[in-house]
């Protein structure tokens, strides 16, 4: 084959969306703000929307975490020098940190291999091979549609009539993968484990999972690995940040306009088709719906409602915040990873159009979370595979003690 022939393959590989986009160079700084001064300038700095922030600016002596690439780093120390801040280089090359996460990565197997990250094809397929595998108990689900015409996988899981429902949903936002490889971890303990307390929290409940509820995003990080948001066209950009637009205090706060923004919030509530899909699903269940929690990464935490605002806060929020210690205490005991509890506004950033938000506030659902899995930073986003297993254990480690405090309390 000639060089012009190479050349223009290449040019239709890039065109058509297979070529993956590099992030040589790029590294990822933590900032902390320690006067006003300072916070206000990285505030500013996030408004420019040149940088990735991969943490909010919220208060002084928290860290921000934020993606620098090589074309503005001088740009960027000069900033820091400029206003006095001090930065810690988390991640001295992203694109090292994405070919040390894939390096590992082997084909799908129909025994499911957890140990890895997952293709969504990988995820449905395996999803679609469970019926077979424990007929009466499980059945796939969908859960809607996406702007591309994916289908929105889950699976029911039930092993008798009249329980109350568990909701599970990860990988709303694409590039963090180790939500939707939780989940699924999760799915498999519930079906296969032998621990007593695992079996009792599995048959005491009907479980609706989903691993991941972005599947457009999802699919398009194999191209850019950071994205975030949904797929659908806006304007000059594509997507909207499917965990700003769902419609409860829709833009009122911690969401953006700018089409270009990671936090968009779309055009309206639920202008995203994979929210007003899932939320049609979560309606037809919502009588029997007891749990609702949300996967995401990173800070390690574990955030109840509300987003938008810390003065409102659910009805049952000592319920929430007992439940929660005991379930993060828990997770602590394996592994010794530490979680903190809060609520969403106070303890991680103001936002709207939360999933969770507008669960807990439509249907009163007893028990709703939002999980910010590991790490704190040091990986952020592109936690190495080697965490996939002990990430999910000490997690489901948490999800059966919700659950077996529920079981244990009478409403």
């Amino acid at each position: 084959m000639n060089i012009v022939a190479l050349v223009l393959l290449s040019i239709i590989g890039f065109c058509i969306g297979l070529t993956p986009l590099l992030y040589n160079g790029y590294k990822v700084y933590r900032v902390i703000p320690k006067t006003f001064g300072q916070l206000v300038a990285l505030r500013n700095l996030e408004s420019e929307g040149l940088y990735d922030f991969w943490s909010e600016v919220r208060s002084l002596h928290e860290g921000v975490d934020l993606m620098v690439p090589p074309n503005l780093m001088k740009n960027f120390k000069i900033y820091l020098e400029n206003f006095n801040l001090d930065a810690q280089i988390f991640i001295e090359d992203v694109q090292k940190s994405i070919d040390k996460e894939r390096s590992n990565h082997r084909a799908f197997s129909p025994r499911h291999n957890l140990k890895s990250y997952q293709t969504l094809d990988e995820m449905n397929n395996w999803l679609q091979s469970l019926p077979a595998l424990y007929p009466g108990i499980v059945e796939t689900v969908v859960g809607g549609i996406s702007y591309e015409s994916r289908k929105i996988l889950g699976v029911h899981v039930s092993y008798k009539s009249g329980n109350k429902a568990v909701f599970l949903e990860g990988g709303i936002h694409a590039r963090e993968w180790i939500a939707p490889a939780t989940v699924t971890f999760i799915l498999n303990e519930l079906l296969t484990s032998s621990d007593p307390s695992i079996r009792s929290v599995a048959q005491s409940r009907d479980w609706y999972i989903f691993p991941c509820v972005n599947p457009d995003g999802y699919e398009y990080t194999k191209i850019d690995r950071l994205w975030r948001k949904t797929r659908s066209r806006n304007g000059k950009c594509f997507g909207a940040d499917a965990n700003r637009n769902w419609g409860y205090k829709w833009m009122q706060g911690g969401s953006n306009s700018n089409s270009c923004s990671n936090n968009f919030a779309g055009s309206a509530p639920f202008s995203e088709i994979e929210n007003l899909s899932l939320s049609q699903f979560i309606d037809s269940i919502s009588a029997n719906l007891e749990v609702y929690l949300s996967f995401h990464s990173y800070s390690q935490l574990l955030l109840i409602p509300f987003g938008h605002q810390g003065l409102e806060v659910p009805k049952n929020n000592e319920e929430l915040h007992y439940v929660g210690n005991k379930a993060i205490n828990a997770l602590a005991k394996r592994y010794g990873t530490k979680y903190e509890v809060g609520n969403f506004a106070d303890t991680l950033y103001i936002a709207s159009g939360l999933s969770t938000d507008w669960v807990a506030a439509k249907y009163k659902v007893r028990l709703v979370y939002t999980f910010e899995l590991r790490d704190t930073g040091k990986d952020g986003f592109l936690l190495p595979e080697e965490q996939i297993i002990p990430t999910g254990q000490e997690t489901l480690d948490a999800v059966v003690s919700m659950i077996k405090q529920i079981n244990n309390t009478c409403v």
